[in-house]
């Protein structure tokens, strides 16, 4: 019966064929009477025999279930073939590649003599390799990929390729950017990173006095503690409660120099990131503070405290994201490497890891293009070291 006939349900059926085995009705009567198609009949009292009959019905299970496997037999011997014959073109024109795979397969479930036989390799050619001494460039890739894997794991896969490539070189070793990638791509040495959502924190609809735009996106400075540039961002807790994050960003090396964490995003959270870092670097008189037009720096007491400290005030234009992206560029890498795959229960496990993230590893051992790949803590030294020998 086709998909689109009629259905019967068993009722109907065993009406049917009580007709014909009890009352002695003819198939070609009772189909004329009931307008079922014939051969639907026919099948319906050939199933009801080979019900009736258990031997018939175990043979019948059988043999469908051996045409099953046969037909399943035949496709993957077929797909068998393909691939060999596929193979045969993209196999590798190294053995050495194959014999690795083999080598990292091979078990009592694998023997090496029948993978040798299905990969079509020699197997002494693979027993040759395996006893092999590695060779000069193989024992270095060996302490290349220490050196890589140390800096991984310091780093809780928060690094990348150029990163690791630059790690590498200071550990002595004169390589390739192509050589470290195929080491990193074959021990899966990748970095960890969760794209950013972007959140607009800024209230700039008040009529609080505002400041220029001094920098007008100019974000190279030559000496530290000339430009200061701040903003705020938000997370999320494990309970959904929002915790504020203030950061102070120091243009000349990109280390964070102040930062305080609040469950509000009052000006005393801001206050307490400035604070903590005109205490901690002590700088002098004429120094930019840079940030956006939100309320919070527009207050009386956020200006007096700049001008306790003789900071000249600078704000964004309003409406221009881009004026403050050096600061942002900040919150978008903490999110991306860390908020963004941690849950914290409340806002004092928050506070220990951001503390780590900040001073230890965003500060000190993290390396940023834009300082050529040194840490902030690194390309200042190089600089003070520069300003004594002049």
């Amino acid at each position: 019966m086709s998909k689109n006939g009629k259905r019967y349900n068993q009722e109907f059926k065993h009406d049917i064929i009580r007709l014909i085995t009890e009352e002695n009705r003819s198939v070609s009567s009772v189909v004329q009477d009931f307008g079922v198609n014939e051969q639907t009949v026919r099948n319906w009292l050939k199933q009801t025999k080979e019900r009736q009959d258990p031997i018939k019905t175990k043979i019948a299970e059988l043999e469908a279930e051996l045409k099953a496997r046969d037909k399943k037999i035949a496709d993957q011997e077929l797909t068998i073939d393909i691939l060999k014959k596929g193979y045969r073109h993209l196999r590798p024109k190294q053995p050495e590649i194959i014999y690795q795979m083999i080598k990292k397969a091979s078990s009592s479930s694998c023997p090496v003599e029948k993978m040798c036989e299905t990969l079509e390799v020699s197997r002494s050619g693979y027993y040759d390799w395996d006893r092999r001494e590695p060779s000069k460039r193989q024992k270095e890739n060996e302490t290349i990929l220490k050196v890589m894997k140390e800096s991984h794991t310091k780093a809780q896969a928060m690094i990348g390729l150029d990163k690791l490539w630059s790690d590498v070189k200071e550990a002595g070793f004169q390589c390739g950017r192509n050589r470290v990638y195929r080491l990193q791509k074959q021990h899966g040495l990748y970095s960890v990173r969760k794209k950013p959502y972007r959140v607009c924190l800024t209230d700039s609809n008040h009529d609080l006095p505002k400041a220029p735009n001094l920098l007008n996106q100019k974000f190279k400075v030559e000496h530290p503690n000339k430009v200061w540039v701040t903003d705020i961002t938000e997370f999320k807790t494990a309970k959904g409660s929002k915790l504020y994050l203030a950061a102070i960003k120091d243009l000349f090396h990109k280390e964070i120099v102040g930062w305080a964490l609040a469950e509000h995003m009052r000006t005393e959270l801001c206050l307490e990131a400035l604070r903590n870092a005109v205490k901690r670097h002590r700088p002098l008189k004429g120094l930019i503070h840079h940030s956006d037009q939100g309320r919070q720096y527009c207050s009386t007491v956020y200006v007096e405290e700049l001008k306790h400290w003789g900071m000249i005030r600078s704000m964004s234009r309003k409406g221009n994201p881009f004026d403050n992206a050096c600061a942002e560029s900040f919150f978008s890498t903490i999110k991306s490497e860390r908020l963004h795959h941690k849950t914290y229960k409340d806002i004092e496990e928050a506070r220990r890891d951001i503390f780590w993230y900040i001073e230890c590893f965003y500060n000190r051992q993290r390396r940023h293009q834009a300082l050529g790949n040194l840490t902030p803590a690194a390309f200042l030294k190089k600089h003070c070291e520069t300003q004594k020998a002049a």
